[in-house]
Parts: C-alpha cells; structure tokens; sequence
C-alpha cells in the first residue's frame, strides 16, 4: 500500500502486531519465562498445604495473609485459573517452536551440505592436508568405503577441475541429536496436554459454562442438590471416596478451595475388611483392603484387594489406595471433674460425630459445651530412650574403639543413640466448643504411662489450634492404677474444712506438745501456704493458685536475700500438709492410709505439681476413654484419567531427547580430493555441534586412517622370493 502524496508504503500494522505475537510466543525466552513461572508455583504449592480448610491460613498466617492467598488461589495452585493458563500458553509456545524448527531440522538431516568449496573447509578448527599416492577416484573410493564401515552416511560428489575430474566426499554422523530436540519438545507439549486433561481444566470448564457449584453444607450425600453433581460421563476427573468397614459408597468427593463437588460412579465399593500392619516405629507398614465392587447397570459383584501401589481398575476408573481413617468407631467416656462443684459422669458418642452438655446448675444457652469427637487413635508408640545415660561418666578403661568406629559407619539410618519405643496404649481426642463457637482440642491418653520416675502418669494434652503442639497435664496413678488418688486429693484441697483438719494435723506432729505457740504460729503459716496453694477456684480463666501464687506471694513479702531460705521452708510445710490431706482423702473414702518409702515419695512429688498445673487446664473436666470399639475405614482415590497414557508417551519421548541431544553429537566430516600429477591431494575438515576433547581424537584417528595411503602391494618377483 502507498501514499500518493508522499511516495512511500506502508504495510498494515494488523499482519505485524500478528508476526510479532508469534514471535513472541515461538521465542525460547517466552518459553522459559513460563517454565520459571510454572516452577515457582509449584514451589509454592509444596510448601504451602493444599486444600485446606480457611480457618487454618487464617489461624497459621493471619488474616491478611490468609485473605490474599485464598485471593491468589495459592491454596489450589495446580488447579488455579492463572496455572491453567501459563499451561496452556507453555502448550501453545512449545508447539510453535516446533512448527518453526522441525522442517528445518527434517530437511538438514537430508542434507549433506557436499556444495561446500575447498576454500571454506580450511576456515573450520578441525582441518588437515595430506598428499595421497592413489589416483583420486580410487582415493574417494577408498575413504568412502572406510567411512561407510564406520556408519557415516556417505555422498560422492564428483567435480570438474583445470587438473582433471577431483571428488567431494561429505559425510554426517550423529543425526539423532536434532531427533532428540524434537523429542523432547514434544514431550513437553505431550506431558502439558496430558497434565491439562487429568487436572481440573475439565471440571472447571464444566462449573464455567454447564452450571456445576461447589457444595458447601453439611448432611447427607443424597440430600446434595443435583447442581453440585458431575455426570457419569465425566471424562476426566480425581476425588476420594470414603468405605467403613461392612458399607459401600459410589459417590466421590472432589475438594475444590470454596467447596466440594460430588462424582457419581457407575460402581459402588464395599469394604469387608481393612488390614493394617505397623513397624516398630509406630508407621504403617501395610494397609490394604478387601473389597467388593457392585456394578449398577448389571449387579455384577467383583472381589479384589486394593494395595498402595496395586490399585484396582475397573470400567476405565482406577480405585488407588491412599489411606486410612476412623470409620465412626463407638466410644465411651467417663468426665473427671476438675472444677469444684463438678460431678463425674459418663458419655458415649461415635468418632465424627458430637453432644451437647450444659453446666452444672446452669440453663442458660452460653453455658451450653459441644463435645466433639474428633480421633481414636488404638496405637501411639513414643520414643522412650534413657537419656541420662549418655551423660553419664565414661570408664578410660573400658573404651571399646572398634565399637565407637562401627557405631558410625554403616547405613545413613544408623545413630549413636538406640532407639526404644514403646506403644503407650490408645487415646482419644476431642474438642469442647462453647456457644461462641470457640474451640480447644484435647488428647488424653487412657492408659497411665511410666516414664521411669517411679510412679506412671496419665497424660491429658490440650491446644489452642491445629498449628500447636499440644501441651500436657502429667497426673499421677495410684497404687490401684487409677486417678482417684489425685482426684481425691484435688476435692480435698478444695475443702477448706480439710485443710483446716490437714493443717491442725500437721502442727500437732511438727511441733512438741509443750510449745503451744510455736503450733499455733506454724499453723498460721500452714494455713496461709495451703490456702495460697488452692487458690480461690472460682475462675478457670484466670487461676490464682498452685506455685505460682506461691511465688507471687514471695516477691511481694519476703525480702530478695530471704527470699531463698524463706522458699525452702515453706515448700516443706506445704509438702508436710498436702501429705496429710491426701491421707485425710483416704480415711474419708475408707482407703489404708499411705506408708512412707520411695513409690509414696515420688507419687507425692508428682502430685504437688499436678495439683499446680491443674490451675491452668482450661476445661472443669477432662474426658478419659473407658471403652471403645473400633471400626476402621478405607479412604480410596478414584481417578479416570485419559490423560494417563500421553503423560506416559510424553515420558518417553522426554528420555529419548535428553538422552539423544546429551550423549549424540552430530557431525559432519568432507574430504576434499584433488587431482595432483598422476596422484591425488586430501584436504578433511570436521565440524561438531559441541567441543570436546572426544572430537579431537576422534579427528586424530580420521587423519590417521582417511589421509594415510595404503602401501603399494609387492610384485610377482617380490613375493616368489
């Protein structure tokens, strides 16, 4: 197009801005801009957890934070919009540059490159001359045929000279190297393609326009509307499904980051048995199970066994095994009052599911507690290694220097340290949620636990939220085994008509009988230290008691250079008390009274600091397990996944490029060959697609085999001698 005026022409900006978009996405640079992105993202999506409920970004990171990664998707990356896209424009350059490089590649693998000019081989880094004694026909014959025995492809072109007719060879070795780019550019695009069609492109496409939402209630799978239900005929898609022991499912659940979609299957799966087995560390070593597949259509029943690794297939979909979980086991727990006021009493509920409780004396509705039963864990095997003995003194006499170095060689596994573990029993856990919505988790162990310190202990753990180690309460056993002991002591501390008793007691064995005032004056001292030790008990946010009112009452007392001996001695009145409470507990329940040694020592020491941090358990009772029975569920992942194959040939063709374009080098060889006289002179040149010290001595051994002549063969007279 011109401009008459001016004289000039222009062409359309359409077809430019056009040349320059394909450009832009043929280039290598766009390419690898959006593998670094693609890399980056998946960074993130392994360091950040997937598919995770909300509250717990909010409750790990903030609400700032949590807000701009649900903002961003980064709790769904791989099936973020933005991923999808950078995939599929990886796709669509990957396949560009393929479109642009692969018929020259195609056509340079045809081409020999013989027109090359005498002039131009002695300009390559590789190069060599030689004089031949051969006529140059025979010459080319020759090194032709060397070169064939050798697999190069060979081509002879003969040329016309001022000394007579002079032969070009050109030889290539090598040529699966530009195979390899192919390949492996190819196996991007097969392994994106495949990735786009297994992932949840499908899926989404039918949220966008067939009108699919997540669900986000609660109840019953076959109350869930059918507008957050995916057809049979989903060609593609991954969810989980969730069997107990002796039901069948054949609905599965697909989590999206606002929800979940539900995935009809044309089976359902039936669980007859779960098989578990365990290592001695407490880890699964085997968990398996034995199913029955009903089909819908035809009521076809089919056996199998479902193992990690050995999944089952069945109508297209394979049913994987990805875990365990608890598949609504029954459980009955016994409250341990803590409060004063409290009173025991017993619950039953089944794991997954809750109940209501009201406190003591209260009607109102903010008084209301959710117990939730969250976990029955039946195995809990802990490390309970004697560290005491690795500090302590070492015999010079005794070192054993083949054992030292053994101790330090060996398998990567292997530490200095032995290892003992030990399966401390089943626990439950729970949550208490009050009418706020506000709730603490808890973990209490149902079996006492001996750390070796004379006296085992009950654990009852507690924390604030999902991203805390949880913290516990160490409650000493009784001679019986039992808590009651402690229990007993705890309502008696809380009496203060027996520590009174416990105190007059006291007094009267610590002091003669014919020192009346120094009674009465320890006595006070008693009294005061005991009841700083109880606290006031009327508020479980806020405690007031245990050693730290003890404390408390020290620093603002006692002066700081008496403060030391002044503590020693009013611990040992509060120990000489609290021992006296306890018997006074057990005259009151009709129990022997407990005789000094060593198990009555360590379980006394053990119960002063319980007693202490039983003021800050923030609940008025605690939730033992009594009884349970177990009902195990498998959780399977079912997937149909057309995609799997590409992905698979992708794979293929992936190791077959790095392999061809790593370990081929493509090379090229020509051998110039000139009349000389009666003989023939040589001039090779080799090229190479890398430099390396291979292709010199393989250059050397060319020279040496092609530019050598061949000795004249002896005459008749010769050889008859």
């Amino acid at each position: 197009m011109s401009d008459p005026s001016s004289g000039q022409s222009f062409e359309p900006e359409s077809p430019q801005r056009l040349r320059a978009l394909l450009e832009l996405l043929a280039s290598m640079r766009f390419a690898i801009a959006l593998l670094t992105i693609i890399c980056i993202a998946s960074v993130i999506g392994t360091v950040l957890k997937q598919h995770e409920p909300s509250v717990n970004y909010v409750n790990q990171f903030g609400p700032f934070w949590a807000e701009l990664f649900l903002a961003l998707k980064l709790n769904a990356v791989y099936s973020a919009w933005w991923f999808l896209l950078i995939l599929a424009f990886l796709v669509i350059s990957t396949s560009l540059c393929l479109l642009r490089h692969t018929p020259k590649y195609l056509a340079d693998l045809r081409n020999y490159k013989e027109n090359i000019r005498e002039q131009s081989l002695k300009a390559f880094h590789h190069k060599a001359e030689a004089a031949l004694g051969e006529a140059p026909q025979a010459a080319a014959q020759r090194i032709g045929g060397i070169l064939a025995r050798s697999g190069w492809k060979v081509k002879l072109q003969e040329r016309e000279t001022p000394a007579g007719k002079g032969y070009m060879l050109a030889a290539k070795a090598g040529a699966a190297n530009k195979l390899g780019y192919i390949a492996a550019h190819a196996a991007i695009v097969l392994i994106c393609i495949g990735g786009l069609l297994d992932g949840d492109l499908i899926v989404r496409a039918q949220m966008w326009l067939g009108g699919k939402t997540p669900y986000t209630g609660g109840g019953r799978i076959s109350d869930v509307p059918p507008e957050h239900r995916l057809s049979l005929r989903n060609p593609t898609f991954r969810g989980n499904l969730m069997v107990a022991e002796g039901t069948q499912a054949g609905t599965a659940i697909l989590n999206q980051s606002d929800g979940v979609l539900l995935q009809e299957l044309p089976f359902s799966v039936e669980l007859k048995k779960f098989i578990v087995e365990y290592y001695d560390t407490g880890m699964p070593k085997l968990f398996a199970s034995e199913v029955v597949i009903h089909d819908r259509e035809t009521g076809e029943q089919l056996p199998q066994r479902i193992e990690v690794n050995h999944p089952a297939s069945y109508k297209g979909i394979e049913i994987y095994q990805s875990s365990f979980d608890d598949g609504g086991s029954r459980v009955k727990l016994r409250a341990v009052p803590f409060a004063p006021g409290s009173e025991a009493f017993e619950v039953e509920g089944h794991i997954g599911t809750s109940t209501q409780l009201m406190r003591a004396g209260s009607h109102r509705p903010e008084d209301v507690l959710t117990l939730e039963f969250t976990e029955l864990r039946t195995i809990n095997v802990e490390n309970f290694t004697d560290k005491k003995a690795s500090s302590a003194a070492v015999d010079v006499r005794k070192v054993d220097l083949r054992s030292s170095i053994e101790a330090r060689l060996g398998g990567g596994h292997k530490t200095v340290t032995d290892k003992e573990l030990r399966n401390i029993g089943p626990s439950i856990g729970y949550k208490l949620r009050d009418a706020s919505g506000q709730a603490r988790e808890y973990q209490n162990y149902m079996s006492p636990v001996d750390f070796g310190d004379g006296v085992p202990m009950f654990l009852l753990g507690v924390r604030e939220n999902p991203s805390e180690s949880f913290r516990y309460l160490r409650v000493p056993a009784d001679e019986q085994g039992s808590m009651q002991g402690f229990l007993r002591m705890r309502a008696a501390l809380n009496d203060p008509v027996l520590r009174e008793e416990a105190v007059r007691r006291y007094a009267a064995q610590a002091v003669p009988k014919d020192r009346p005032d120094l009674r009465d004056a320890l006595a006070q001292s008693a009294l005061r230290a005991v009841n700083l030790f109880a606290g006031s008990g009327t508020r479980l946010d806020k405690p007031d008691g245990g050693l730290q009112a003890i404390a408390q009452f020290m620093e603002a007392n006692v002066p700081e250079a008496e403060r030391e001996r002044a503590s020693e001695v009013l611990i040992r009145i509060l120990n000489g008390v609290l021992f006296d409470l306890a018997q006074l507990s057990r005259e009151k329940a009709g129990l022997p009274v407990m005789q000094p040694s060593d198990q009555t020592l360590a379980f006394m020491t053990q119960s002063v600091f319980s007693l202490s941090d039983a003021q800050f358990f923030p609940a008025p009772m605690a939730f033992m397990l009594e009884d349970f029975t177990q009902v195990q569920a498998s959780v399977f992942q079912v997937a149909r996944a057309p995609g799997k194959n590409i992905v698979y040939l992708g794979c293929l063709f992936l190791i077959i490029g790095v392999f061809a374009m790593l370990y081929v080098r493509d090379r090229r060889l020509w051998v110039w060959i000139s009349p000389q006289g009666e003989a023939a002179r040589a001039t090779m040149a080799l090229s190479s697609n890398r430099k390396i010290m291979d292709t010199d001595r393989e250059f050397e051994n060319l020279t040496e085999k092609l530019l050598t002549a061949p000795a004249a063969a002896p005459s008749s007279t010769e050889r008859s001698v």
